[in-house]
Formats: C-alpha cells, sequence, structure tokens
C-alpha cells in the first residue's frame, strides 16, 4: 500500500509543476478516503476501508514529515516545526483509532487534511 501511495505522489509530480498542488490534492484524497469511511460507518467492510484509510493517511504524512525533516528545508522554521508537531499528532491519533475506531476521532483527522489541502491550494501572497 505504501508504494500505491508512493507512485500516485510521484506520478502527480510529473503531471504538475507545482508541489503545493501535488501535496493539495494528495491531502484532498485523503480526506475524502477518510470521509467515505464515515459515510459508510455502519456497512460490511468498514474496519478494512478504514484501516486503509488510515494507512493511505498516515503514509501521505510520513511523507511529510521525511520531507519536513531535512535540515537544508527552505520553510521558514517555526511553520516547518508546526506540520511536524501536526504529523506527529497523526501518527498518534492512527495508532488510536487502529486499536479502538471513533468516528469522531476520524472526523479530526478529516477537518486537519482538508484545511492542510486547502492551505496549500492557496496561493501565497505576492
Amino acid at each position: 500500500m505504501f508504494t500505491n501511495a508512493r507512485r500516485a505522489y510521484e506520478a502527480g509530480a510529473k503531471a504538475t509543476d507545482s508541489s503545493r498542488e501535488l501535496e493539495s490534492t494528495a491531502l484532498f484524497k485523503a480526506a475524502r478516503r477518510l470521509q467515505d469511511c464515515l459515510d459508510h460507518w455502519d456497512e460490511p467492510g468498514h474496519a478494512e476501508r478504514l484501516e486503509n484509510a488510515l494507512r493511505y493517511n498516515q503514509r501521505l504524512w510520513t511523507l511529510f514529515q521525511t520531507e519536513l525533516a531535512r535540515p537544508e528545508h527552505e520553510m521558514i522554521p517555526a511553520l516547518r516545526r508546526d506540520l511536524l508537531q501536526i504529523s506527529v499528532f497523526i501518527d498518534k491519533r492512527t495508532f488510536e483509532l487502529l486499536a479502538a475506531p471513533d468516528p469522531a476521532k476520524v472526523r479530526v483527522l478529516v477537518d486537519i487534511d482538508r484545511n492542510s489541502a486547502t492551505g496549500l491550494a492557496t496561493r501565497p501572497a505576492a
């Protein structure tokens, strides 16, 4: 599954010049997958879909962590630190949800992904 997320990420990189757009698209996809789990919480196959969505989201944030952890990363240090802290929260929440699924806790991940994606999709002022 990690390979699939990475392939999707790399394939998107070839299709666009903007890493911000790529990251935004990947986060919106992760949010949609998690939202789909919320929308179909009581349906058969839910546990497997939720685990797959959580793992996809976690792998995506792991890619972000890897990039943000580079000492030479160009992002301002305070924002970089904040995003790394969010990624640690994502990891912790994911493990909690794998052990004890809870729709309210999934909703928080959906909101983080959507808000992060929206921020990336917004063009910074010149």
